[in-house]
């Protein structure tokens, strides 16, 4: 679940201006993009969302924020170093997470409601003796965000039906043995066209360039040089406002992981843990966020997807927490 630039507004219009990226191509490439037919797909405007309560049993452990919403405050102000303990239970959240991605993204079919994918990634979370960590963080309503089309981030899961030729980011956070592991992947449902394809091979591209930058003494910053970097060489943009968060016993933390140029945020250390989740688009930078105060769309109405890794620092590199562990 990712975060959101911290001086943007989120019950208005985010502006470019606030988010003005320093490359060079980026006002011709937004010129051209106005000239650019976004392809086959449905532009989203959410469904009803159930007002269902999603139970978890009194005996799974639960986050600071599961009754009244509000987080802890975070009691540092750096990306924190984490002991082995730590580092095996990160590990041990993480994979369950992506578990339950790929058996929820296996149901996103034409027909399923998004509130459908919500409650069996609800029921899968809780038999795993884990909580669904967006579950009342801040107020969110569900367990999981799901995002189609023109929507970018936090989507609420809701009535609406999927579609042939819709493309759903499907993002799932759990909260396990005193950890969060989070990671989210854009799914493809039906036949989509040809450039809703590339879009999501760009996305996950731009996450595989970034993790690979990814080692001790290497800046922050280089996630977003490269990630940005990426969707420009592949004719898209990287939205400004969503970033990636450091992780742990907490759901967002330092430091805040920028996905375009920047000069952000330190160097990596053995032992940190963060996420690193681009959304890229079709079209421009700016977003609209709905009366819900979650959900993220394009002004433009492009489609965006996104996808998101956990990953840890070692010693010698970077280890995905993330990535499926078919072994485990």
């Amino acid at each position: 679940m990712s975060s959101f630039h911290p001086i943007r507004n989120i019950h208005t219009r985010t502006r470019l201006q606030s988010f003005k990226s320093p490359s060079k191509y980026l006002k011709d490439f937004l010129l051209w993009q106005k000239e650019k037919n976004f392809g086959r797909y449905s532009v989203v405007k959410p469904g009803n969302v159930s007002e269902q309560e999603r139970h978890v049993p009194v005996h799974i452990p639960k986050p600071s924020y599961f009754e009244g919403g509000i987080p802890l405050a975070i009691p540092f102000s750096v990306p924190e170093i984490k002991d082995e303990c730590a580092i095996s239970g990160m590990r041990k959240a993480c994979q369950l997470a992506r578990k339950i991605l790929e058996e929820v993204g296996k149901e996103a079919k034409i027909g399923r409601t998004t509130d459908e994918l919500d409650s069996f990634a609800h029921e899968l979370t809780i038999n795993a003796n884990a909580y669904p960590s967006p579950l009342n963080y801040k107020g969110f309503p569900k367990s999981i965000c799901t995002s189609v089309n023109n929507v970018c981030c936090h989507g609420i899961p809701d009535d609406r039906p999927l579609q042939d030729g819709d493309i759903i980011n499907i993002d799932v956070t759990v909260y396990y043995e005193g950890f969060h592991g989070d990671c989210s992947k854009t799914f493809l449902v039906g036949n989509v066209d040809d450039y809703g394809k590339k879009l999501v091979e760009v996305t996950e591209l731009c996450l595989a360039n970034a993790v690979a930058v990814c080692r001790p003494n290497v800046p922050f910053s280089m996630i977003g040089n490269v990630t940005e970097e990426t969707a420009k060489n592949n004719g898209f943009a990287v939205l400004p406002a969503i970033l990636g968060h450091g992780i742990g016993s907490y759901f967002h933390g330092p430091p805040d992981v920028w996905h375009i140029c920047n000069s952000h945020g330190g160097l990596m250390r053995p032992g940190n843990t963060f996420t690193i989740e681009p959304a890229v688009t079709q079209g421009g930078l700016d977003l609209d966020i709905l009366d819900d105060g979650w959900t993220a769309v394009t002004a433009d109405q492009a489609r965006s997807a996104q996808c998101e890794h956990t990953v840890l620092i070692t010693d010698n590199g970077v280890e995905i927490l993330t990535e499926l562990n078919l072994g485990s």
